[in-house]
């Protein structure tokens, strides 16, 4: 099976990395072909364009930014006219599920498989290869090609039509995006009643309450510094997703609105941790 992969940003090139590991044929594209250099010398092929790519991958993976990236990359090439029939995509960008539902009906019309397949987790579970793939779209697809998500997770979760894997994926973020936001005013609330943030930090991660997050995040607190795992302006976008698709509830709103106005105060590249300092300034 050749594997193709388009699109390898820090998320793109570990989980690229992972199936190079697992002793899949891959090759890899990127507009910026440098970024291909480590996977190459990993063993991957470097196709010298998106057609290329597509014409010589029976399974072809797209993972870019946004809606406009992912509409952009697939109609503007012509993805699904170049793939020919028989041939799988599987797009593991965080869209809305309207793009993915357009998108598989494309692909369908053209009859061609597809699955939209964003993962839970950033840049080191990805390194790990200990994300979760979250796939909608059809079910005989996604047993055909689960033993490719295997190198890159410690799960797959086939969830159920086309757009079920986005909306899977916005629902967590959604709750991503609310703890973080409740870490930072717990935190910030203890500091305004002179409780120092390392014992609040430790109070949080060794109580019922406590998670992954709140660990992984308590060196930035305490630093403060953010430097980007995920950065704030991804999760801007996809709480700003999940509003359209969806009337949020309050907590969900009031987390939505908190991370926009940190992105309009030029937080976006930062870590989501960020969030903390839109709301000290409040």
């Amino acid at each position: 099976m050749n594997i193709g992969w388009i699109g390898l940003g820090n998320m793109g090139i570990p989980i690229a990395s992972n199936l190079i590991k697992a002793g899949l044929k891959v090759k890899v594209y990127n507009r910026t072909a440098s970024k291909g250099e480590a996977l190459v010398q990993q063993g991957a092929t470097q196709a010298e364009s998106v057609q290329e790519l597509v014409k010589t991958s029976d399974v072809i993976f797209t993972m870019v930014s946004d809606d406009a990236a992912v509409k952009s990359l697939y109609s503007e090439n012509n993805l699904f006219e170049l793939a020919g029939s028989g041939k799988v995509f599987i797009d593991m960008s965080t869209v809305s599920p309207k793009t993915s539902k357009e998108l598989f009906a494309a692909a369908k019309k053209a009859d061609i498989a597809f699955l939209d397949a964003p993962v839970s987790g950033s840049v080191q579970p990805a390194k790990d290869g200990t994300l979760i793939v979250l796939a909608g779209g059809e079910e005989e697809t996604y047993q055909q090609v689960k033993s490719l998500f295997e190198p890159m997770s410690k799960m797959s979760l086939y969830l159920g039509d086309s757009g079920a894997g986005s909306n899977a994926k916005l629902a967590i973020n959604l709750l991503l995006g609310i703890t973080v936001q409740g870490i930072a005013e717990s935190v910030l609330f203890a500091q305004n009643q002179g409780i120092k943030t390392e014992d609040m930090l430790t109070i949080i991660s060794e109580s019922a309450v406590g998670t992954a997050i709140s660990k992984m995040k308590t060196p930035s607190i305490l630093q403060n510094e953010f430097p980007a795992a995920f950065a704030l302006k991804h999760m801007a976008k996809d709480l700003r997703l999940a509003s359209e698709t969806d009337e949020l509830l309050p907590i969900g709103e009031s987390a939505n609105g908190t991370f926009q106005k940190a992105l309009a105060n030029n937080l976006g590249d930062e870590d989501v941790m960020a969030v903390i300092e839109q709301l000290r300034g409040r």
